[in-house]
């Protein structure tokens, strides 16, 4: 458990110490040297403070004040079995001080000792039956562990003592919950608010309840008497508006959510949340029919709260999701401008410009969030994905360094560098370098199915070391059997390793989980029938290769030209 820090009320307690009355010479120097003692605790120099109070325990142990305030230095100083120690003799020495007991059962609880703390809270209840801080403590206490029915009663003695008010009132709202008692519990409420006085917290969450219980009008109701004690009170003028929406009441909702957006005692944040919410889950024919008015409440948002990291973001996820990327990368650049020093605002910028394929934005943008933030090399990943699609494979192997270089101890990092770097290699037609960078992938990771796959697949096309790329080929189709680009890759070295009849189920088995869209997988397909003398179908997905071929196969319809020749022949 926390340590708690102890304060206390120095000077009332030393008065209660040390009473005025006639006092021997060494009585003095005692008392001075406690003075001193809580002026260096006061000031936090819990050490010096325990050095003198040690020195007094020596010359006077039956001052209980010495103990106390020893105690409360020791649980500072983070020594909390020595302060329960000293506490304990504070309180043996005068058991009628009620600081002395409080702090022992503090300590108790920090200690990990609830049982204890028990016991001293319902003693001291006895005793000191007006001291409200102990109810309170002991309903914390008997929550944690797990009495709720305690909890309940000793709030009864609460209210019997202080009177029913607002926080007895939800805090018996809670308990009841807790014990399963829904109904009641809600019903406290309701009685409350009739019997003793209506507050706008409470009618809101009776407002809440109607609204799970589909009783729209009793929960507009509660809303409505909460808005007329507080007309800003924003749960229930948000649940004011969620009522209307809900009910398809749009003439009404829209003016009650604009009172929500234009009231300038509700922080932003709360705003924002709730607008991001609303665009979340909201259907699209919602959107659409009421852009206008979506549009005005997003707008107005932004006049109340012109530089709100999150309105700003608000703004901008709102406008992406309609469509309109022009708008929200105006609102996703702002907000990174208006606090170059928060992560995120640069994040959700960066992204956008990934997902709007901005690949010279995202190249330059990426690097210059990554120098703001070297501790967040995802920024310098998204830049290489910028510079993977404008074709500049050796940006991206620089960037696969400087990854390695500082992402050592991140084994994801690492693997995802390698792997990247080993396909950059390839395309440009470097193997050996793309080998190496895939075998050091391997190394972090044996069984990475992505490097795997690629590595013996472009063992194939080379038609090399075929036993080494059938053995990984194998991992992974057995690790995802219904992958049609494993099975491919694996039925292709099957293939070339002339074993074309065992290499047909695994295409077959490919053409059924989305082979059929690769113009690649189509013609190994076509080749494998073919040598198996299937001409007809061979011929068949061909076709269906040169139908779906957009440049990835070179020479593709020569090659079925030239196969078909050979059938003449």
């Amino acid at each position: 458990m926390m340590k708690a820090r102890i304060y206390l009320v120095s000077a009332l307690l030393l008065m209660q110490v040390f009473p005025v009355s006639a006092q021997t010479r060494g009585e003095r120097l005692i008392e001075n040297m406690v003075v001193s003692a809580v002026e260096q605790y006061d000031a936090g120099n819990f050490t010096r403070a325990a050095s003198i109070l040690r020195d007094i325990i020596a010359k006077a142990p039956e001052n209980d004040a010495a103990h106390y305030y020893l105690g409360l230095s020791d649980f500072c100083l983070g020594n909390s079995d020595a302060a329960e120690t000293e506490l304990r003799t504070a309180v043996s020495l005068d058991s009628s001080n009620f600081w002395y007991r409080y702090r022992l059962a503090m300590v108790y609880s920090a200690n990990g000792k609830p049982e204890l703390t028990a016991v001293m809270y319902e003693d001291m209840l006895r005793d000191f039956p007006k001291k409200t801080e102990i109810y309170y403590n002991l309903i914390d206490l008997y929550l944690s562990s797990g009495q709720t029915r305690k909890a309940l009663d000793i709030l009864g003695q609460i209210e019997t003592l202080a009177g029913k008010n607002e926080s007895t009132a939800l805090t018996r709202f809670d308990l009841l919950r807790q014990l399963g008692k829904t109904e009641d519990a809600y019903e406290s409420l309701v009685r409350f608010n009739e019997e003793e006085y209506p507050s706008p917290r409470i009618l809101s969450v009776l407002g809440d309840y109607y609204i799970s219980m589909y009783n729209d009008t009793s929960a507009l109701k509660s809303y409505s008497e909460a808005l007329d004690m507080a007309p800003d009170y924003a749960p229930a003028l948000l649940g004011k508006a969620e009522v209307l929406r809900i009910t398809r009441k749009y003439d009404r909702y829209f003016p009650a959510i604009m009172e929500f957006v234009r009231s300038e005692s509700i922080s932003p944040e709360g705003k924002a949340d709730y607008m991001t919410s609303l665009f979340q889950h909201s259907d699209p024919m919602f959107l659409r029919t009421f852009s206008s008015e979506l549009d005005t409440m997003v707008n107005v948002c932004v006049q109340v709260h012109p530089k709100d990291s999150s309105v700003l973001e608000a703004a901008g996820i709102y406008y992406y999701g309609t469509e309109r990327p022009a708008l929200a990368g105006k609102y996703f650049r702002e907000n990174m401008s208006l606090f170059p020093e928060s992560v995120s605002a640069a994040a959700n910028y960066v992204e956008f410009l990934m997902y709007t394929d901005r690949w010279d934005s995202l190249s330059s943008e990426g690097r210059a969030a990554f120098r703001r933030f070297p501790q967040e090399p995802a920024f310098l990943e998204m830049a290489s994905l910028a510079d993977y699609h404008k074709g500049d494979y050796r940006k991206v192997l620089g960037v696969c360094d400087t990854i390695i270089r500082i992402a050592a101890g991140d084994s994801t990092r690492m693997l995802s560098a390698y792997t990247t770097m080993g396909d950059m290699y390839h395309q440009l037609g470097e193997s050996k370098k793309a080998y190496k960078a895939y075998e050091n992938a391997l190394k972090i990771n044996p069984e990475y199915l992505p490097v795997l796959n690629n590595y013996a697949y472009f063992l194939s096309m080379e038609g090399r070391r075929l036993k080494k790329a059938y053995a990984m080929s194998r991992i992974t189709v057995e690790a995802e059997p219904d992958n049609a680009t494993y099975l491919d890759t694996f039925g292709w070295i099957l293939f070339l390793q002339g074993k074309a009849l065992e290499a047909k189920p695994f295409f077959k088995h490919a053409m059924l989980y989305g082979g059929k869209e690769s113009p690649v997988v189509l013609d190994h397909y076509a080749e494998v029938l073919y040598a198996l003398e299937e001409y007809d179908l061979a011929f068949v997905y061909w076709t269906q290769a040169q139908a779906k071929n957009n440049g990835e196969i070179e020479g593709l319809e020569e090659k079925v030209s030239r196969r078909k020749s050979e059938m003449k022949r």
